[in-house]
């Protein structure tokens, strides 16, 4: 570890399985049962519960592949107005302690506690404090990770979930790191990984082995920071303001689509959709991106830049229409997107705001 750079209290607290529980906390009947939160016939996973988990259940997954894994699986449609509340009343409590909160989801936050408003000096014992009223105001249960720096924190705050916490403290970070498996380590991705498999990389004291020059060799601009992450030094500060790059509004449709009519139906509501959010947080944008999934899950993706900001569902309409006039295949269509990006945020640094809507069989919750 380099001390000579600063130390920081950082902690990464970590909401368990978030929408899921807080279905389970709304629904008593649901507790201690297999839940997924998401479309069953057509949609994916968007969380699910400890007890589908062990099923091998998971976000992301197709729902029918779900349902296979685990036949007594119980399908909830999301509610994300219900999240984005309880994600709000979750991050007042942080509020409480630093105004340093890097909000990276509706479940997750970093915080720079290094000087709080509490006048605390440990970092582990404000993690518990907050995990405590959090469970006091919501009834759910959070993890937390305290280190030196983000990485660290956001590790650590995987080792004792659910509800529970781990601190990395300074003294024990050289013998963590080169204890760590590699495919743990920011950055490193399935690809990276298998590729320091093959080269008999696969903790954190194989990958300290290599020089700077040998990983710069090996994997380009990255091999500066891997050099840098086993050796506790990850100099990312946190965040307050997280600049908003994207906007996106997709459906999933209950049957694939042909028919023109209906394709130029649902673009029409993708277009007033996006445009009532972005108008909503005053956002524009110039490039407009249409995102087609087939029936066989191909995807194809097209996107228009302006020179000026799109700024009318028209607009949107009209430009998704050209769009879809250019793709390649005339198959069934199991689901359409529209994004926005090249944003005004960038300007003007708004706070991040998620605005995907994933189901279209829910887009009226």
């Amino acid at each position: 570890m380099d001390f000579s750079l600063p130390l920081r209290k950082i902690i990464h607290v970590d909401m368990d399985a978030f929408y899921a529980s807080v279905e389970q906390h709304d629904n008593p009947t649901l507790k201690g049962k297999p839940i997924a939160v998401g479309g069953q016939h057509r949609g994916v996973v968007a969380a699910a519960s400890y007890e589908a988990r062990k099923f091998g259940v998971r976000s992301a997954m197709p729902s029918k592949t779900a349902k296979e894994k685990c036949p007594q699986l119980i399908f909830v449609p999301p509610r994300f107005a219900r999240y984005k509340e309880i994600s709000k009343k979750i991050r007042e409590i942080f509020y409480e302690y630093t105004d340093l909160v890097e909000p990276l989801s509706l479940d997750e936050a970093y915080l720079d506690v290094t000087e709080n408003k509490k006048g605390m000096e440990s970092a582990n014992l404000i993690a518990k404090e907050i995990r405590q009223k959090i469970f006091e105001q919501t009834g759910l249960t959070a993890s937390a990770g305290i280190s030196v720096n983000k990485f660290l924190a956001k590790v650590a705050s995987d080792i004792n979930k659910p509800n529970g916490q781990k601190t990395i403290h300074p003294d024990k970070m050289e013998h963590f790191l080169e204890e760590l498996p590699v495919e743990k380590f920011y950055g490193v991705g399935k690809v990276t990984a298998n590729k320091m498999f093959s080269l008999g990389i696969y903790k954190g004291k194989d990958l300290k082995k290599r020089s700077l020059e040998d990983l710069i060799r090996l994997f380009g601009k990255s091999g500066q920071h891997y050099y840098n992450v086993v050796r506790g030094i990850h100099t990312s500060e946190v965040k307050p303001h997280r600049i908003q790059k994207s906007v996106a509004v997709e459906r999933t449709f209950f049957e694939d689509l042909l028919d023109e009519q209906q394709i130029n139906e649902k673009l029409e509501s993708l277009a007033e959709e996006i445009h009532q959010r972005l108008q909503k947080n005053n956002i524009l944008g110039r490039t407009l991106t249409l995102k087609i999934k087939y029936k066989d899950f191909s995807l194809f993706t097209r996107s228009i830049t302006k020179e000026d900001y799109f700024s009318s569902p028209e607009q949107y309409y009209n430009t998704g229409k050209k769009l879809w006039e250019l793709r390649p295949f005339d198959k069934a269509v199991r689901l359409l997107g529209l994004s926005l990006s090249h944003l005004n945020t960038e300007e003007k640094k708004q706070v991040s705001v998620q605005l995907k809507i994933p189901f279209e069989e829910f887009e009226n919750d």
